[in-house]
């Protein structure tokens, strides 16, 4: 074993790096006190080890144990603060800046009230509850219909409730936003009051000096014939941080759950964050486009609050080369695609890309979904005349399922009888036609090119034009909604970490433990006694022998 040297501060850390293996049942101390007449006391103990049931079997193997003592100390424990002298006039007392100065505190002590954020919390649902069965973003018009005064919803809830609280753009509403900063607020100052305060003590190296204050613990025992520092090594064996100062030990672990609410804290507002700038400075816009044509972005897209900025992308042209769909067997609608391109100011392609649904295009902060198709036109020969371009327009019917229609008008289009051929369709792969007598004269599919004849005329369906259907939105809250979700599941992990502290004092030649844990307190009892049937005990000592040895020369 190293010679201590007595010239160390008198408070040492015990690193856990630098143990690899079990305890050595023979150890042997060497100490060197300074004094005027250069004095020098050894002395060696005999020990064995006071196993476990379970370790009985081990009892005969013997290892070597070394124990580290740094050379550096930890910060001082009085409060620097304390030790300045403090100037205070008894006038100031009562003056208005000295009631400026506690007026925050109070205030703090307010927003931190716990009843006050669950209020908070259960008001900010209740405005996402309404604003979820309210249609958001409709004209005024809609909302006279919908909520007229004359039949109020629950006998008072008319469309004035809605328009002068800002129910129709709920998440962007006064009331909304206020209630968010009106929560951060409160979060802010729960952290500020509470939770920093709570890290900063966990944080501090506090000995006990007295066996009483250990035995108030939630854990505690006593261990004859023993000494702190075996203890020290076993606790570090066991993933502690362990000081000591004189005769007094001080060991934790887990102090990062101790960070975890406050990490919770942040999280929570990361979301919220993320959620008012989605909220209020975002843009969103839907248009639907016929393939060939092209549209530019800026065009499209409308502020959704007051911190909506548009960026350069918002320049950017879009064209759409090509629409088309899939299809399953029984004909049913399985998916639809859009071939576009980008372009910028000077025409150049940036970007080109198919879209379709759940797999949209993403440039320059802007996204462009696919969410719907329309029929746009139905190009026709008429008697190897044309093609024509037949607009097609959506009809009304019963159900969801979509049916569109166009007429090809047959003879003179100026007569006010004018009549025609009728041709419907529901999707892009089959047309239906009807003579002018308005029978049924049969079904063709555009990719066939086979031609038709109604009452004396051939007609060819060359091609079915469609028009897609494009959601575009910028969210600049996204980023951190998602980084705030993931921040908040690591911290609540983290927040289930047991920090346990544990303080030991050398009475004599025995050990007083005690200690105490924030979670698991159940199997904190368990876990320290099955610790402290790990430390030696000591059973034969020459201490006494070698000091008479010392005196007498």
């Amino acid at each position: 074993m190293e010679a201590l040297n007595p010239s160390l501060p008198t408070t040492h850390f015990i690193k856990p790096s630098l143990l690899h293996s079990p305890f050595n049942p023979q150890l042997h101390f060497l100490f060197n006190k300074r004094t005027p007449t250069t004095t020098t006391l050894s002395f060696s103990i005999s020990c064995k080890l006071r196993t476990s049931r379970q370790d009985v079997k081990n009892k005969s193997q013997n290892v070597s144990k070394k124990i580290a003592l740094s050379d550096s100390s930890p910060p001082p424990l009085k409060n620097e603060e304390a030790s300045k002298p403090k100037v205070e006039s008894s006038s100031s007392k009562g003056s208005v800046v000295g009631f400026m100065k506690r007026l925050p505190r109070k205030v703090l002590s307010v927003l931190s009230n716990l009843p006050l954020a669950i209020g908070e919390m259960f008001f900010i649902a209740a405005l996402m509850a309404i604003g979820t069965a309210i249609e958001q973003g409709e004209a005024p018009d809609f909302y006279f219909q919908k909520y007229p005064e004359d039949n109020p919803v629950w006998g008072f809830f008319t469309w004035r409730w809605i328009l002068t609280l800002g129910f129709d753009r709920m998440f962007s509403s006064p009331i909304f936003l206020g209630s968010l900063i009106l929560m951060a607020t409160s979060l802010m100052a729960c952290t500020y009051t509470t939770q920093i305060p709570l890290v900063k003590v966990a944080r501090r190296w506090n000995f006990l000096q007295s066996p009483e204050a250990i035995r108030k613990q939630e854990f505690s025992d006593t261990l004859p014939r023993a000494s702190i520092q075996d203890l020290g090594v076993v606790l570090m064996g066991s993933g502690y941080e362990v000081f000591l100062k004189g005769p007094s030990l001080y060991a934790f672990k887990g102090l990062v759950g101790r960070f975890a609410p406050i990490g919770v804290h942040l999280a929570m507002l990361l979301i919220m964050a993320g959620g008012t700038l989605s909220a209020a400075g975002s843009f969103r816009g839907s248009v639907t486009v016929p393939q060939g044509l092209n549209f530019v972005v800026g065009d499209v897209l409308g502020p959704s609050g007051f911190l909506s900025t548009p960026t350069d992308a918002f320049n950017t042209e879009v064209h759409v080369n090509k629409f088309y769909m899939d299809f399953y067997d029984s004909g049913e609608v399985k998916q639809f695609h859009s071939d576009l391109s980008l372009r910028d100011l000077e025409g150049k392609e940036v970007m080109r890309k198919t879209i379709s649904v759940n797999d949209p295009l993403r440039y320059g902060g802007i996204t462009i979904y696919q969410t719907d198709w329309s029929f746009s036109a139905l190009q026709v020969l008429k008697d190897d005349e044309g093609p024509f371009n037949l607009a097609m327009a959506p009809l009304k019917i019963n159900g969801d399922k979509k049916l569109y229609g166009t007429f090809l008008p047959v003879g003179d289009v100026n007569s006010p009888d004018v009549k025609g051929i009728s041709m419907l369709a529901r999707d892009l792969q089959s047309i239906v036609i009807y003579d002018q007598e308005g029978k049924f004269a049969g079904v063709r599919r555009p990719s066939s090119k086979l031609p038709i004849e109604i009452d004396g005329r051939k007609i060819v369906i060359v091609d079915a034009i469609g028009s897609t259907g494009l959601e575009l939105k910028t969210d600049p809250g996204v980023p951190p909604v998602y980084a705030g979700f993931g921040a908040l599941m690591l911290t609540t992990c983290i927040s289930y970490l047991n920090h346990a502290q544990i303080w030991a004092l050398q009475d004599g030649t025995s050990v007083v433990v005690g200690g105490k844990a924030n979670r698991s307190k159940g199997d904190f009892p368990d876990e320290m006694n099955r610790l402290l049937d790990k430390v030696p005990e000591i059973v034969e000592s020459s201490i006494s022998k070698q000091s008479d040895g010392i005196s007498s020369g």
